[in-house]
This record gives structure tokens, sequence and C-alpha cells, in this order.
């Protein structure tokens, strides 16, 4: 458990939002590389391991994490040396104010910065604070004016990324940490490669990750049509609604994602999902989503490619702080594993029987 807690540590605290992913695709290159024939990156920068297959017509078979999360971009240096910004991917503005950023510069440096927040005694005779928009809220490295901001190298585009550590929960079941959405998936995938080294397979498998999913499945489109798969995995976190009385429960498993508004999932790839995680004693849970992932954009690209969703829930996502649970990730995996070794030819043209 602490080997495990320490590469959800590791891939959790890379600070990587959407377009700007080459940290986690280095971390990526070199868990993968070692581990399949060949390593392929797509144009907008995704990267994907190819385990090529001896198996007479072998079906192409796509696993994409994304490599992307939520954070925010500078938008204007305002004359008092604080900032404005955009949102990179969705955010709740509840929980933007009062926070510790890393902002990177265009030449790599890092400088801390925070979100402010109007303390009550000046909003008193006001009728009391407002909920404020994103791009009001101030964020602030503690500059006197805009040419001291400037003289550190900071400039219109550069990144904002939230600075958050993993810990463990006092009873060890949970982890605490930012960007579980979707550090899991790439690390899903990175361990994936790594339990499959060796073994031979039905179907030609690629297996990465994607660019700028949180901007919308951009990176999915790209991959999908550049390798085009018979059969799209996507392995993405979905938000748990347990203590909201909804649906995903941390602690009850991976999610049979059945709907979401882009995507929905076909019978037969319904079929396979339930038999296989009931052959293999997959703890697993209903799940209707109410955002998309990866598998909307690539069910529609070239003539239509039958995709689901293989994922988790965590509580708090898109924020500074998200809670999810170690054996839920212990389930998602056993379950990706055995739905890559039953993907071949058959089953494949099962799936997409019509």
């Amino acid at each position: 458990m602490s080997e495990l807690f320490s590469k959800i540590k590791e891939v959790t605290e890379i600070a990587a939002i959407s377009g700007h992913e080459a940290p986690v695709r280095k971390y990526l290159r070199e868990k993968i590389t070692p581990h399949v024939d060949e390593v392929i990156t797509d144009g907008l920068g995704g990267i994907f391991g190819v385990k090529h297959s001896k198996a007479t017509d072998a079906p192409r078979v796509l696993v994409a994490a994304h490599m992307d999360e939520v954070g925010f971009m500078v938008s204007e240096i305002k004359p008092d040396g604080t900032f404005r910004v955009v949102q990179i991917g969705g955010w709740n503005p509840l929980v933007v104010s009062s926070q510790r950023f890393k902002l990177f510069t265009c030449t790599g440096d890092e400088i801390p910065v925070i979100s402010g927040s109007v303390p009550p005694h000046l909003t008193r005779g006001t009728g009391g604070p407002s909920l404020p928009r994103i791009e009001d809220i101030v964020f602030d490295g503690g500059f006197a004016d805009k040419a001291e901001a400037e003289s550190y190298g900071i400039r219109p585009g550069d990144t904002l990324v939230p600075d958050s550590s993993a810990i463990l929960t006092a009873n060890s079941k949970n982890i605490i940490s930012k960007a579980w959405d979707n550090r899991y998936g790439v690390l899903m995938v990175s361990e994936l490669v790594q339990a499959l080294a060796g073994q031979k397979l039905d179907n030609e498998l690629y297996v990465g990750a994607n660019v700028q999913e949180e901007v919308g499945l951009r990176g999915a489109h790209v991959s999908t049509t550049k390798f085009d798969p018979e059969v799209f995995l996507a392995v993405d976190c979905s938000p748990a609604g347990d203590i909201y009385g909804d649906q995903g429960a941390i602690g009850e498993g991976t999610l049979i994602r059945f709907f979401d508004p882009g995507h929905l999932m076909l019978p037969n790839m319904k079929d396979f999902l339930l038999t296989t995680a009931e052959e293999a004693g997959i703890k697993y849970q209903y799940y209707c989503g109410k955002g998309g992932t990866d598998a909307g954009a690539a069910h529609l690209k070239n003539g239509g490619v039958p995709s689901t969703t293989i994922g988790v829930c965590a509580r708090y996502i898109h924020s500074h702080q998200t809670l999810y649970a170690i054996d839920d990730f212990l389930q998602a995996q056993a379950f990706l594993q055995a739905l890559v070794k039953k993907l071949d030819r058959s089953t494949v043209d099962l799936i997409q029987g019509y």
C-alpha cells in the first residue's frame, strides 16, 4: 500500500494543465517505454505505447487517459502587480478564492501566488459578499506593481496550477490530493503496460493519454483519428455524489458508466463489461454521468467507434483537495486488465455486431 501511495503522490503532484502537459508526457514516456514495442505521439502531444500482436486479424484497441488537470492562465497583469485569470477547465467559483497556486512562467520559473478574497470587515454595510466571477478574482504574488511582476518573467498566458500535496486519511483507506481527475487515468495506463509486459495479446493495443480533455475532449479527436481503433476505452475519474445523496460512492468499486450527456453505452458493450466484471470478481457500481469523458469524442470518429469509460469516482474534483478510495483504483486496474486481455477478434466483432 505504501508503494501505491508513493506512486499516487508522485503523479498527482505533477503540475500540468490543458495545453501544457509536457511534464506528464515525460513521466508517461519514462514509465511505458520499457514495456511496449514502440512509442508514438500525435500532433497535439498525446503519447501512446503500442503493443503489437501476432494474432491473425487482431483488432485495434485504444486505451486512453488524459494528462491535463484544471487550472488557470494569466489574462492580465494589473498596474498594482496583481493578476486576473481565465479558467482552463471547469471551476466552481466558490472553491477558487483564498488558495495557494504555483505560477509557471514561459521560461519555466515557478512563482508562489494566492487567490484573493474579500475579508468580512470590508463587506460590512454592503449587504454581504456576493459570488465572485472567476475573471474578477484577484491573484496576488506580492509584487509592488506591474513592472516588478514583469521583471520576474510573468506574462499573459502563463499558467497557474493548484499548490497541493497528497496525504493519506487517518484510516489509511483514502487519499486527499489535487488532480485525481485525471492522474488516476495516467497511473492506470502506466500500471497496465507494466502488468502486461511480456504477455501476448490477441489485439493490437495502443495505450497512453490524450491532451486537452478538460477544455473540450480535444486530444481524443486527434488520437482516435490517428490510430483508427475498433474499440476505445477512456480511463477517467468522475465526481462522487455519495455525500449529496447522488450516485457515485467512494469505496464501492469501479464505475459502469452507462450514460452521460455526450455518450450512451451500447448494449453489447454493457454486456461485455458486466460479464467481464462478474467473471473477474470486480467490485463495481452503476453510474449516470453528468459530465463527459473522451469517450464522448472518440465514439463519433471514423464511422463510429464502440467506446466506454473505465473509471472511479472521487469527492470534490476540480479543486485543490480531492478525496478518493485506494481500493477503487485497485478494482479499476484489475477490471481494465481483464477487459484488455479478452478483446480478441471475436469479442470485438460481438461488441460491434448489429
